[in-house]
């Protein structure tokens, strides 16, 4: 259950990662939105379905983003409790509250080809890890599509859609066959976020699983 949730962090990781490593090579919707974006704050739902379109999951939660190599990502799946995900520049954190238990690994390696990439990294990464292409207009959105150049990356493809500057949707196809979307309101650029928000020590009595890597 641990080592489930845990990759599934991981994958929107990827996700969200990729956003924000695009440069200026044939620009698309993802270019424009990444322009001078220094940090992020939203909220969004998530919807997971299994390769037939069953409903997994749905869930609701908030994403902080400070550009390059950091984020918040609280989620709260429907009937379970409260999950986190942190990315402090030098460790990737991961916190299940059900389970009284943190993960911690090198946000370098953790993050190569996540989604979370789309987001919160640079734009010489974005480009090296991963091929952006114009993916039309649909559902009122213009889209681009991602795909990771690493085969052993967590996710096959993922595409974003874009309304005018705003990011509005971010569907991710996973290497179980599983759609993950999500939906983004109440989003705000260039946010003030404070570094403790940034940062993750782990409550007394949590069991930690690795060891985290010291900052220089």
């Amino acid at each position: 259950m641990a080592i489930a949730r845990f990759r599934s962090g991981l994958v929107l990781g990827a996700a969200l990662q990729a956003i924000a490593f695009a440069p200026a090579a044939a620009a698309t919707a993802l270019d424009t939105y990444l322009e001078d974006l220094g940090s992020l704050r939203t909220e969004f739902t998530q919807l997971v379905v299994d390769a037939k379109g069953q409903q997994l999951e749905t869930g609701a939660g908030t994403l902080l983003v400070r550009r390059p190599g950091r984020f918040r990502w609280e989620y709260t799946p429907e009937g379970a409790g409260p999950q986190l995900l942190v990315a402090d520049g030098v460790n990737l954190w991961f916190y299940d509250r059900d389970l009284q238990q943190a993960t911690v690994k090198p946000a370098a390696t953790a993050l190569g080809a996540t989604p979370v990439m789309l987001l919160s990294g640079t734009t010489a990464e974005l480009r090296a890890s991963f091929t952006v292409n114009d993916a039309g207009s649909h559902d009122e959105l213009s889209w681009v599509q991602v795909t990771p150049r690493s085969s052993s990356a967590d996710f096959s493809s993922a595409e974003l859609g874009f309304r005018g500057t705003q990011l509005m949707q971010l569907v991710i196809h996973d290497r179980l066959n599983q759609t993950v979307t999500l939906n983004f309101t109440h989003s705000v650029r260039g946010a003030r976020i404070a570094d403790s928000a940034l940062r993750f020590t782990p409550p007394t009595g949590v069991d930690v699983i690795g060891t985290p890597v010291k900052g220089t």
